[in-house]
């Protein structure tokens, strides 16, 4: 059942790229391991999955710790300021930061472990007030911070678009999030090469609108326990 979960959804970006021509290769995909046990997490890791997506760090670090060393972890959910130092040097990639404050607080501990943190900025495009993310109009100041900052690697965008009924619905949000993406790449000099957008509900759309990062938890494991 893993198996065939996994290989639905590559087939489905598969198709995605086919339609707007685009290299499967330039996409890739983070299982999203939230709610799910170590054991389920090994399970996908076992079909060829290596690269996973958690949301909670008191979650996520047990879960790390009980599953093989050759997984590759990235952290997509909101980043409390007083946890965020133990995201540092355990996830490769911060889909997640949204605020100055949070900037400044990875660049200090990336600092005194010696290393270089990547990281992504998670935009709000649409406004909406339930959900984190910079407003696009703050998105300068921050992108600059963060290229700024000597122990972190700005590494592009991430957003959580409205829920439509319809999944294309969701491209605007996506698109608008591309077109910041290419401006800061333009004003900073920097590749960005990440857009992480698209989830289970509307992968084809992020793949349509240059998602480099889909984000997809219930397709490959079901619902959550």
């Amino acid at each position: 059942m893993v198996l065939k979960r996994l290989a639905r959804v590559q087939e489905r970006i598969a198709g995605a790229c086919l339609a707007c021509g685009r290299d499967p290769a330039e996409v890739t995909l983070v299982a999203v391991s939230k709610m799910q046990d170590a054991a389920a997490v090994a399970a996908l890791a076992e079909c060829g999955q290596t690269l996973f997506g958690e949301s909670y760090i008191q979650e996520a670090l047990p879960k790390m710790d009980a599953t093989p060393p050759e997984l590759v972890w990235h952290f997509i959910g909101h980043l409390q300021r007083n946890k965020a130092k133990l995201a540092v040097g355990r996830f490769a990639l911060i889909h997640t930061v949204d605020n100055l404050d949070l900037a400044q607080i990875l660049q200090k501990r990336a600092a005194a472990l010696g290393i270089t943190q990547a990281v992504c900025i998670q935009v709000n495009v649409a406004g909406e007030a339930q959900k984190s993310g910079i407003d696009p109009d703050g998105l300068p100041e921050l992108a600059d911070t963060v290229a700024q900052a000597p122990n972190l690697t700005l590494e592009g965008l991430m957003v959580i678009p409205p829920v439509f009924d319809d999944p294309v619905g969701a491209r605007p949000a996506f698109a608008r999030l591309r077109q910041l993406r290419d401006g800061l790449k333009t004003r900073l000099a920097l590749p960005l090469p990440v857009l992480s957008m698209g989830m289970s509900g509307d992968l084809e759309a992020a793949v349509m609108e240059g998602a480099s990062h889909l984000r997809v938890g219930t397709d490959l494991f079901g619902q959550r326990l």
